[in-house]
């Protein structure tokens, strides 16, 4: 089947151009994003019956070849070692706990006091039926990984929500009654199951970035395959080839489509295997794409990853700890050459042996028992401490303290020893704000174009405030608090930012 592409030519976007994104996507994008997940994750290869696994994790990809070739003996026996230690993940875990250790707050700058509560709260309602702290969380990972995120706003199923129950509660009924609910608790109570908003990850998502502006989009595609409630029959040639890779083959498999989604500022389409399935206009006007750049790069649409750095000193890590397993399975045990004395090897070697000869040169050497390596000890360390630099993590920055950081007994004293790990979430904080903002701004406008929740462009600014990463001093908090109400800042900032809930904020009880 072809691609029925006629509202999106205005853009050049037909099927020949389709076809090559996708493929373009599929052979040189996706081998080097799943790359950097599989260094992060380093999953473990399949498992065996007796428990074990079949493999080696996956960043053994990157070990040199005489390590991942076998070496055997003369009785068959393997002497390789490989010893793999993830150094990525939980820097990635850290560069995360410390971007959202809370939610962000969301604070409208709209003129009007009653138009900045209601929106607040029907933003937030929003954002909790998504998935709250977990959005964030999964965009900030996702982010880290491939260096990119992007934020889709599904509003397909707003033409649904009843807009006369919303009238009825913004005029009062006709006895002069007040609305029972107040309009942001309704709003929030009829759009929040209707407006969805999904982290896409960079693997499904391919971008038709305009000629002229690398920030803008033509058009936006994704392109994955879905699993469906249904049976896949294996032909035998397959129910062959997983028998004899000692895979129990059973002839099914959950039956899976390929999915192409195709968006621009007027319309959408999605395709399962190559067939039209939906179709609508886009009403919105705009795409419905947030783009989040994990750290800004120059001139290019995606952003720059947390682990493509670090995957050469991985490999290099991964190489020396595995030579330093193979050295200690080497010198870590005492072996004895025995040299002119008959039935050596008939009797061990232990407490009490006693061995005769009429060999003058007979003679048993001890060899073996491992020995201290500086160098080696050294190299490790220097490779730990260049992944460091390079992170902008360091391990007290996760908490693994040795007793080795020094008289820590101030705030400012501790901020110093992680400065890295806090100038590097600022950096990412700029771009993952603009785009909440930007994500805040969209579902406004989508609301606006449904008639549900009217609002003007100069109302939808939002502006995010976020938590200190560290844990300060809480007479120190109060403090500053009075200070700044003092200079006139308002009282509902104040207790946001000091965690206590705003009582003016409506509430659908």
């Amino acid at each position: 089947m072809a691609y029925a592409l006629e509202p999106f030519e205005s853009i050049g976007l037909d099927e020949s151009m389709l076809e090559l994104l996708i493929s373009q996507h599929t052979s040189q994008a996706l081998p080097e994003l799943s790359r950097l997940w599989c260094y992060y994750r380093n999953s473990l290869a399949a498992a065996t019956a007796s428990g074990g696994s079949a493999g080696a994790p996956a960043q053994a990809a990157g070990l040199p070849n005489r390590l991942k070739s076998p070496a055997s003996t003369s009785d068959g026996q393997t002497t390789r070692e490989v010893v793999v230690e993830n150094d990525i993940a939980w820097r990635i875990h850290t560069l995360v706990d410390y971007m959202f250790p809370q939610p962000p707050r969301l604070i409208s700058t709209a003129s009007d006091p009653q138009m900045r509560s209601d929106i607040e709260f029907i933003l937030q309602s929003i954002i909790d039926a998504n998935g709250g702290a977990s959005l964030w969380h999964n965009a900030a990972l996702f982010g880290s990984v491939y260096g990119w995120v992007d934020f889709l706003v599904n509003t397909h199923n707003l033409h649904a929500v009843n807009r006369q129950k919303l009238a009825s509660s913004s005029q009062g009924d006709r006895s002069g009654e007040a609305p029972s609910k107040p309009l942001a608790a309704l709003v929030a109570e009829l759009v929040r199951p209707n407006v969805v908003i999904e982290t896409v990850e960079a693997p499904r998502a391919v971008a038709l970035v305009n000629r002229t502006d690398y920030r803008k989009l033509d058009a936006y595609v994704l392109h994955y395959r879905q699993f469906i409630n249904d049976v896949q029959r294996a032909g035998w040639l397959s129910r062959l080839a997983r028998g004899i890779g000692g895979i129990p083959s059973t002839g099914a498999q959950r039956a899976t489509i390929e999915v192409t989604e195709v968006y621009s500022d007027s319309h959408y389409q999605r395709y399962e295997n190559q067939v039209l399935v939906d179709e609508r206009a886009n009403r919105l006007g705009r795409l419905p794409i947030v783009h989040v750049q994990n750290l800004p790069q120059p001139l290019r649409w995606e952003g720059l990853s947390d682990v493509e750095p670090l995957i050469p000193l991985q490999d290099e890590l991964n190489t020396r700890l595995s030579d330093r397993a193979s050295r200690v399975t080497m010198q870590s045990f005492r072996m004895w050459l025995g040299k002119g004395i008959d039935g050596f090897l008939d009797r061990p070697v232990g407490p009490g042996q006693m061995w005769f000869t009429d060999n003058l040169d007979a003679a048993i050497e001890a060899f073996g028992g491992d020995a201290d390596s500086p160098s080696e000890r050294a190299h490790i360390e220097e490779l730990r401490e260049a992944m460091d630099k390079a992170s902008g993590v360091t391990p007290a920055a996760a908490g693994h303290i040795r007793a080795k950081v020094g008289n820590l007994s101030s705030e400012n004293a501790l901020r110093i020893s992680l400065m890295g790990t806090i100038a590097k979430t600022k950096r990412k904080r700029i771009t993952y704000g603009a785009g909440i903002s930007t994500l805040c701004e969209l579902i406004l406008h989508a609301l606006d174009v449904h008639n549900i929740f009217r609002t003007q462009p100069s109302d939808r600014h939002v502006d995010v405030t976020w938590s200190d990463p560290l844990p300060p001093d809480e007479s120190r908090r109060i403090h500053d608090a009075l200070d700044k109400a003092q200079l006139g800042v308002p009282l509902e900032v104040l207790r946001a930012e000091l965690g206590y809930p705003d009582t003016d904020i409506p509430n659908a009880a």
